[in-house]
């Protein structure tokens, strides 16, 4: 069994080194989190509930969060690397207005799946959190800054690929579709249904289709 404690302090740095054991119960109580927040919320989450999720106790959380807000923005940072990096894949081929349909099916799929009944990870903390903690509405508000810079990336590969028009507006067409998507999000949890995420983004999708060169 290994006795080795979980976190200490690095002569003269300040700092706590971890230990592998260290580190994977700390994964462990941030993924154990991040289920809890996405399903049952933020704010009806107490750490009580995320110590008996991670089997861990009250000393071993501690020793990684000195709060229930330092694990909430660790939480932010793992969904917004998990969220970004499946939107930086499946955004990475997209060189036709089909390609781009099929992205958007691929969200609504996914959510048709839970029957709408959770939206975006990063949309949901937002929800909560972002009227109440600044160090949390900043973080949020970068990730979804970067993933609009994959959408306007994305629009603007296809203007320059000549199958959008030069009239085409990028970045307001990557605002219109992350507004779509988000809001399609809140409205299909509240349905219990993919259906209104579907509309919202076939809409914004044909809008930036009427501006195909061809």
């Amino acid at each position: 069994m290994d006795n080795t404690p979980e976190g200490d302090t690095v002569p003269g740095t300040g700092g706590v080194r971890r230990t592998p054991r260290g580190l994977e119960t700390r994964s462990r109580i941030v993924d154990s989190a991040a289920e809890l927040f996405y399903v049952k919320g933020v704010n009806a989450t107490t750490l009580d509930d995320v110590r008996l999720a991670s089997g861990t106790s009250k000393s071993q959380l501690y020793n990684h969060f000195e709060d229930k807000l330092a694990l909430i923005h660790a939480v932010i940072e793992v969904q917004s690397e998990i969220v970004l990096a499946r939107e930086q894949q499946r955004l990475r081929g997209v060189k036709t207005l089909t390609g781009l349909r099929r992205w958007g099916h691929a969200l609504v799929q996914a959510n048709s799946q839970q029957d709408g009944s959770y939206g975006c990870p990063l949309g949901v903390m937002s929800v909560e959190l972002s009227d109440g903690d600044e160090q949390s509405r900043r973080a949020l508000n970068a990730s979804f800054e970067a993933w609009l810079r994959m959408l306007v990336e994305t629009l603007t590969l296809l203007r320059v690929l000549g199958v959008l028009a030069e009239e085409a507006e990028p970045r307001r067409f990557g605002i219109g579709l992350l507004a779509a998507l988000q809001g399609g999000y809140v409205l299909a949890q509240n349905a219990h249904s993919s259906e209104p995420m579907a509309v919202a983004l076939d809409m914004a999708l044909d809008h930036i289709e009427s501006f195909a060169r061809g």
